[in-house]
């Protein structure tokens, strides 16, 4: 018998299980590890009593699939991953992705899109009377009416679609516990009602205590901006002090109801969740497909934090995991630091310690516990908020701990570092020991763009404050006889980014001499202020109008400008310059983007560009064939670093959430 859940009937006999409490039917592998959501709820349920058996991406076109188990004595837990199964699936440009690191082998197609509401649904065909409880990042960001990029379509709540009982969102180990406690106890899942992070659905809305009522969805489909007040209100309720039930109405009198989110974990509480006997590995039936690719990234990495106040408009940690900070104790990760020791694989370097954000390990004020978070304040946009409390000491402790492990060579911190918050620290002592010891040769951070304009629709410091940051890092290196690379991220086609903007950026890469191998194209995901103002055109936060690109040619002509160095990208290239009325950086002077074209062609450039205007807008980015999305082949300038393949390419935030 090994140490995982079981997975069959032979291992629920193995035990002397004849009626599991859970199954759980996840759109990932089995991963027993505390990076993966499953394991983590899995677990924290056992520990509480529970047992709980696992079905990892069953076949979604036999209903028979869902049985193998048997019927749970108290429900069915879905999750459809790590990942938002349609974001696992399909490139910004919905190009079907080549692999799925969280599958065996890396083996794509093992889960069908919308994950969560397909086995949802196969679950209520064969078996109609058993609780379903959704979870997980999919379920958490769709738990309202939102938009889905990937059907162009406004959709209702996953709670309806999936036919689920309740949604338990956010990262759901407190209210998966008390969900199954007022299971256990014989309350019927209809009743229960009360327990915050968690949505469900009633016709009686009397029994809310002081809602908050959303536009209708019926509204919302009719009236965009309707959409946009709604996330706003959503966005002012995420805090467990001052969040109140919302209500969504729904057709034939059907409410959808949120209550307040659950109190962010204890440092006690957390060190307990890490401390549940994981396996650390992927199930041992899946070594001859070569094991899951996704656990290469976190294998010997640490999670130290959860919560990001840094509130980025594309990102939607806010709406999963909050902006309260929650950290594991020194010890609790030590301990864990200590188990790679024993792990015959385990080469001496620690590749991450970190979360959402490195270098927070606290709550961004002192009285963020105990009053909440500001509903109309962001704690580092604009600027870092006077009451912010910025002390890198705690991280800069354990740090030191872990690379004076014996065993331990290096400890590098890969999770990104919020630049704008390190350089609020008056103190440099973190900022130097990071540059001496705990960078891998080149330090990845996410400046995004270099337009204030378009960085204040993204939620990010002005460009100045990167540039500050840049000449520091690179004085530190100098200081300390280091020669180690800055590999800053940039996202094209944000909302408030047009072709203007797109010039501004290539300009920028122009002077500093380098042009990324990768770029991060704007993907609209659920549940970010940024896929609002996509489909809406409306900024939430003030309710104005916002420019956006949603054109497929001019996205790729956005992401073209980026890597303009690129010969595949010439005609894009050309094109975009010629839309935005910058002809003068086509030529042969130093500060040029492209040469021009040849004579016999170049005299006809006035006819050319008619023909872009009347064309162009029948033009897509797949008619440049060779060009590669993320930009790799491209070439690289001089004492440029080579960028590595890894797992953690296919999903930069994949961290974000169970």
């Amino acid at each position: 018998m090994n140490g995982f859940l079981p997975i069959s009937a032979e291992d629920m006999r193995e035990r002397g299980i004849e009626q599991l409490d859970f199954v759980y039917i996840i759109g990932d592998a089995y991963v027993d590890h505390p990076s993966f959501g499953h394991a983590i709820i899995s677990r924290v349920l056992e520990a509480h009593g529970y047992t709980v058996g696992i079905i990892s991406q069953p076949d979604w076109k036999d209903d028979k699939s869902v049985t193998v188990l048997g019927r749970p004595r108290l429900g069915f837990l879905v999750s459809g991953g790590n990942m938002d199964s349609c974001v696992n699936h399909y490139s910004v440009s919905k190009k079907r992705r080549s692999m799925d690191a969280y599958t065996p082998g890396g083996e794509m197609g093992r889960r069908p899109d919308h994950a969560t509401v397909v086995y949802g649904n196969l679950i209520r065909r064969t078996y109609r009377d058993v609780p379903i409880i959704i979870g997980g990042i999919e379920a958490s960001l769709r738990r309202m009416a939102h938009y889905d990029y990937w059907s162009d379509r406004f959709k209702r709540s996953i709670l309806l679609d999936s036919q689920a009982d309740l949604i338990s969102y956010g990262m759901g180990e407190k209210s998966i516990v008390e969900i199954a406690d007022a299971l256990a106890s014989g309350i019927k899942v209809q009743d229960i009602t009360f327990i915050r992070g968690s949505v469900y659905r009633t016709k009686d809305i009397s029994g809310v205590c002081d809602p908050i009522f959303l536009p209708s969805y019926d509204a919302m489909q009719e009236d965009k901006t309707l959409y946009a007040k709604s996330f706003a209100i959503q966005s002012e309720n995420t805090d467990f002090c001052t969040g109140k039930p919302l209500a969504e109405e729904y057709p034939n009198g059907v409410y959808v109801v949120q209550n307040p989110p659950q109190p962010p974990l204890t440092m006690e509480e957390m060190d307990d969740v890490y401390r549940l006997p994981y396996q650390r590995t992927y199930h041992p039936s899946y070594e001859e497909k070569g094991g899951v690719p996704a656990v290469e990234e976190i294998k010997f990495s640490l999670i130290s934090n959860r919560g990001c106040f840094g509130g980025c408009s594309f990102c939607a940690l806010t709406f999963h995991q909050g902006r309260t900070i929650q950290v594991r104790s020194h010890d609790s990760i030590l301990q864990e630091a200590e188990l790679f020791l024993q792990n015959p694989d385990f080469k001496g370097y620690i590749h991450d310690v970190g979360g959402p954000t490195a270098n927070f390990r606290h709550p961004s004020c002192e009285k963020q516990l105990t009053h909440g978070i500001c509903k109309h304040k962001q704690c580092l946009f604009p600027s870092p908020c006077r009451n912010l409390s910025v002390d890198h000491g705690d991280y800069l402790e354990l740090l030191r701990k872990l690379r004076g492990l014996p065993g331990v060579k290096k400890v590098f911190v890969r999770s990104g570092i919020r630049f704008d918050y390190l350089l609020a620290d008056g103190d440099d002592t973190f900022f130097r020991e990071l540059v001496q010891y705990h960078v891998s040769g080149q330090l990845k951070v996410a400046p995004e763009h270099v337009s204030d304009r378009v960085l204040h629709y993204m939620g990010k410091p002005e460009n100045g404050v990167y540039q500050r940051f840049r000449a520091k890092y690179k004085k530190l290196n100098v200081e300390l006889g280091k020669n180690q690379f800055l590999v800053p991220y940039f996202m094209s086609s944000h909302p408030g980014a047009s072709l203007k903007e797109a010039v501004e950026l290539a300009e920028y890469l122009r002077d500093l001499g380098y042009m990324p191998e990768q770029v991060q194209d704007f993907y609209p995901t659920p549940s970010t202020a940024s896929t609002v103002m996509y489909y809406t055109g409306i900024d939430p936060r003030d309710g104005k109008q916002v420019y956006v690109c949603r054109n497929p040619h001019e996205k790729a002509m956005q992401r073209a400008l980026i890597q303009y160095r690129n010969p595949n990208n010439y005609e894009l290239v050309y094109e975009a310059l010629i839309k935005a009325g910058r002809r003068d950086l086509i030529g042969y002077g130093e500060k040029c983007l492209i040469r021009p074209r040849k004579k016999t062609e170049e005299s006809g450039a006035e006819d050319y560009g008619r023909r872009i205007q009347k064309n162009g807008e029948k033009r897509s980015g797949k008619d440049y064939k060779g060009k590669k999305e993320s930009g790799h082949g491209a070439k690289r300038t001089a004492g440029e670093p080579k960028k590595k393949k890894t797992i953690r390419n296919v999903h930069r935030s994949k961290k974000a959430g169970k």
